[in-house]
């Protein structure tokens, strides 16, 4: 088979000419995507670094990471392609025609994950804080990307869409670390004031779960036509809230009964 020397001579002045007018741009282009993929590498261990010392969610961090890295290659690639001199015209509408499809379908989901990376770079609750959301109090067992997981107290496990729980509002009952227990109990007016005292701070004195500070606060909150009403005010520790108020009227009832005081609907 011959191969004709004038079209070897043309292709060889193509190439040539190709070599003289791209080569310089594909040169650079490909230094250029070598830096580029090394400095987002030194930028993605620099993050992991500073994710750690800033006490960011481990369970965000990877995730960060990995999307500001892959956007940055995204961006390395297009530009190194801009150098070379591909033109990008219909690509970049391809990829805007398909980020806005995707967009329009996936608008809650997105709106969960962006209130997922705000909730656990704000930290509004963190997993073992008790709170009250969406009618729903219990224990944060877990905050995922997209939802939070709650454990209410009677053992029934909630997942709320973490959009839910960005724009509305949120009771944090556990973050303070204590709560005030409020006790309201209606005497006749028969009964001494002062005996009621008496029998508050023998209870809250040898409660244990009672704290010292801030210190308790005894008063009468109202007066009625058949009877006051005694109020009392007492710090606990937030965690174990309810099963230390059930404990604590327990043996203020006894205390009162055994003072020879009689509650409303007590029998004689």
């Amino acid at each position: 088979m011959k191969v004709d020397a004038g079209n070897v001579n043309r292709f060889y002045d193509k190439a040539y000419d190709w070599i003289i007018d791209r080569g310089p741009s594909v040169i650079l282009g490909i230094i250029l995507l070598i830096f580029g993929l090394w400095l987002i590498k030194l930028l993605g261990k620099w993050m992991q670094g500073g994710m750690h010392r800033k006490d960011i969610n481990p369970s965000l961090r990877p995730f960060l990471t990995s999307l500001i890295i892959i956007t940055l290659r995204v961006l390395l690639v297009l530009t190194v392609m801009q150098v070379i001199g591909i033109q990008l015209t219909f690509l970049t509408v391809l990829i805007g025609g398909i980020g806005v499809a995707a967009g329009l379908a996936l608008s809650g989901t997105l709106q969960n994950f962006a209130s997922g990376v705000l909730i656990l770079l704000l930290k509004p609750f963190v997993a073992g804080d008790n709170i009250i959301a969406q009618g729903q109090e219990g224990t944060v067992a877990s905050i995922q990307i997209f939802y939070t997981i709650v454990k209410t107290f009677d053992n029934r496990t909630v997942v709320i869409p973490n959009s839910k729980l960005s724009n509305e509002v949120i009771i944090n009952i556990s973050r303070e670390g204590t709560r005030r227990l409020d006790i309201e109990i209606k005497f006749s007016y028969g009964i001494d004031y002062e005996k009621v005292v008496s029998i508050f701070n023998k209870t809250v004195d040898e409660f244990k779960s009672c704290l010292k500070t801030p210190e308790r606060r005894i008063g009468v909150s109202s007066l009625e036509d058949n009877g006051f009403k005694a109020s009392l005010n007492i710090w606990v520790n937030a965690h174990g809230f309810t099963d230390t108020k059930l404990s604590f009227l327990e043996v203020l009832m006894k205390n009162l009964k055994l003072g020879g005081i009689k509650l409303p609907g007590m029998p004689d």
